[in-house]
Order: structure tokens, then C-alpha cells, then sequence
């Protein structure tokens, strides 16, 4: 691989990156410094060597340009022919200059900072309206979603949570005995079904059009990193792609703000969304919107325990109890919520 890129020395070595649960990166080292190396996992299957590749370049393209802009991204270096992506078999490589920073949660920030975080997911945004092509550049998310893309529907949920109740009640192989886990897992999976059952009728409608704004896809803590108070590099852009902008800020805020117990920072939360709104030019209506859709995603979704009981993956576990008490906290809080991200 370090072959197609002569600049950067003769490698030393070549240590796994621990964090992340999808992509799989090393931490290089050469005669010449650091470098991040990135194996794209995410398809299992490369079309040619083609049609993966092709989306790959199209991320890469988009990194350099939001670069230009002032944007803190880390676009990979080109090798010896002028290209960023290396296929071996079938697998896709990129090689990246190595970035020293800390990922931070929302504990760790500052109301300066959330407002920081707000306004630079919202210069995101705005930015990536400026870069992103409309000249049919090859990827799956060239054009905007089909019109009508529609919330969950509670009647599949009901069917998903019946699945997951009988693994995690015992239904499974006798060498997994019941744990802790499985525990909470059975009692969450009842309570949520009771919470469904109750706001059924609050199932977000169908918006008239599609969804227009191009996205991260995947920002949260583990794909920004800091050097002390200030984001230094926003990585991993293989979600790149048109969806609701508003949900994005809506869904990273979960993220960053949520509390061990399961509840938001209200106050971080509202710091952050007036921040954003002011960088993207969202107004509250759109917020209002995206934090109901994503309220009742988040009531419906259960990919943790899809990950555990179905695929026998268990490296999200530790996020669960968190992710799971939030959707209950959030059903009780709703109005407070909804008035951090407008107000």
C-alpha cells in the first residue's frame, strides 16, 4: 500500500485504531511522520472495483472542497497517479495525514463550546450546499430521497420487540446464560412496547417532498476530534449524502448531550441548536419537525439489541442502558426538548 505513495518514507509501523465499530483504520508510522489508514468495510462487496470505489472518490472530492471553504476535514493524500483510493482484492484503502486530537462528549464542553459545536454543524451544512455536485458525479446518493420517505411504522416495531423479548427471555443457545443485560434488554423492550402502544397516534406524517439537504450522515463525538477547546478535524464521511439537515443537528445532539441516566443537557442542547440555526439559517419550525421525526425514530429503533441478538455483536452493548432510558426520559420531556431546540 505505502509503495503507491512515495513521499511518505518507509513504514515502522502499523497499529490498529481501537474506537469506531464500523471501519476498520491504523495508525502508520514512517521514516516521514503519522498517517491514518483507512480500510472501508461498510460494503462487503466491491461491484468491479467500481461502484464502491466511485463513492469513495466522490467523499474524498467533497473533503477537498469543504477544506478550500475552511472547514476542518482531513482529505487523504493522493499517491503516485493522482488517486486517493487503493483497491487491494476486495477491499478499498485511503491514506490520510495522521491527526493528533481527544473526542469529546457533551459532559466535557463548555456552553461555549456548544454553541461552537451548533455553529459548526450548522457552517457544515451550509458548505456542503456550495460543494456538493449536480453534474450526476457517481454514488448512491447523488439525488435527493424519493418523495414520502416515511417514519416507522409501531405495528413492525410491535413485531421486532415479540422477536427480541423471546431471545432475550432465554430462547437462545444454552451455552449464552441470561445476564444483566438481558435483563434491562427485557425490561426496556416491555416498557417501549407500553409507550407505543399509548402514542401510536403521534406517528410523524409523510412529508409532502423530498428531502434536500446534503449531510455528514454520522457526526457525533467519535468523528470529531479536539485539540484542547478547539474541533480540529471532522472525519469519516462514508454517510455522506441528501437527508433532512435539521435531523442531522437533531440526532447529533442526542448524541453528544445525552447523560449516563439517559436525559439531555437542556441548557448545552439549547446553546447548540440556537448556534446552529443562526450558521444554517434553520428556522424553529424546521427544528420543531426534526425533533419529532427523530423522537419517534428513536421510539422505534432497538439496533443495539438487533446487533446483539440477531447478529451476535455485542460492541455497542455498553451505550444501551444511555440510549435506551433516553427514548423514555424523551417521550416525558418532550415539550422541554422541542423548546431547547426552538426557543
Amino acid at each position: 500500500m505505502l509503495r503507491r505513495y512515495p513521499e511518505v518514507g518507509e513504514p515502522l509501523a502499523c497499529e490498529p485504531i481501537t474506537k469506531g465499530l464500523l471501519n476498520h483504520g491504523y495508525r502508520v508510522s514512517t521514516t516521514r511522520g503519522s498517517y491514518f489508514l483507512k480500510h472501508h468495510l461498510d460494503k462487503k462487496h466491491i461491484d468491479d472495483a467500481t461502484g464502491e470505489r466511485a463513492t469513495i472518490v466522490r467523499q474524498h472530492r467533497a473533503t477537498q472542497r469543504l477544506q478550500s471553504l475552511g472547514v476542518p476535514v482531513v482529505p487523504p493524500l493522493t499517491d503516485a497517479d493522482g488517486t486517493t483510493v487503493t483497491v487491494i482484492g476486495e477491499s478499498c484503502y485511503a491514506l490520510h495525514p495522521w491527526v493528533d486530537g481527544l473526542h469529546r462528549v457533551g459532559s466535557q464542553l463548555t456552553p461555549h463550546q456548544s454553541r461552537r459545536l451548533g455553529t459548526l454543524l450548522g457552517a457544515v451544512h451550509t458548505a456542503l450546499e456550495q460543494v456538493m455536485p449536480t453534474d450526476g458525479e457517481p454514488g448512491p446518493s447523488d439525488g435527493p430521497l424519493p418523495a414520502g420517505y416515511g417514519s416507522p411504522h409501531a405495528a413492525d416495531t410491535f413485531a421486532l420487540i415479540d422477536e427480541l423479548l423471546a431471545v432475550a427471555r432465554g430462547q437462545r443457545p444454552r451455552d449464552t446464560p441470561r445476564d444483566a443485560f438481558d435483563e434491562l434488554a427485557v425490561h426496556r423492550l416491555v416498557e417501549r412496547r407500553a409507550l407505543l402502544e399509548l402514542h401510536a397516534h403521534r406517528r410523524p406524517p409523510t412529508p409532502d417532498g423530498p428531502a434536500t439537504g446534503w449531510v455528514h450522515g454520522d457526526f457525533h463525538p467519535l468523528n470529531l476530534l479536539y485539540r484542547g477547546a478547539d474541533p480540529v478535524a471532522i472525519v469519516d464521511w462514508d454517510r455522506l449524502g441528501v437527508q433532512p439537515r435539521a435531523e442531522e443537528a437533531v440526532r447529533a445532539a442526542a448524541i453528544f448531550f445525552v447523560q449516563p441516566g439517559g436525559e439531555l443537557d437542556l441548557p448545552k442542547v439549547r446553546a447548540y441548536a440556537r448556534a446552529y440555526r443562526r450558521a444554517a439559517g434553520a428556522d424553529p419550525a424546521e427544528l420543531a419537525a426534526a425533533v419529532h421525526r427523530v423522537w419517534w425514530e428513536r421510539l422505534n429503533d432497538f439496533w443495539i439489541l438487533r446487533w446483539r441478538y440477531r447478529l451476535d455483536d455485542r460492541r455497542a452493548d455498553p451505550q444501551f442502558p444511555a440510549v435506551s432510558a433516553l427514548a423514555v426520559w424523551w417521550t416525558r420531556e418532550y415539550e422541554a426538548v422541542c423548546a431547547a431546540f426552538t426557543e
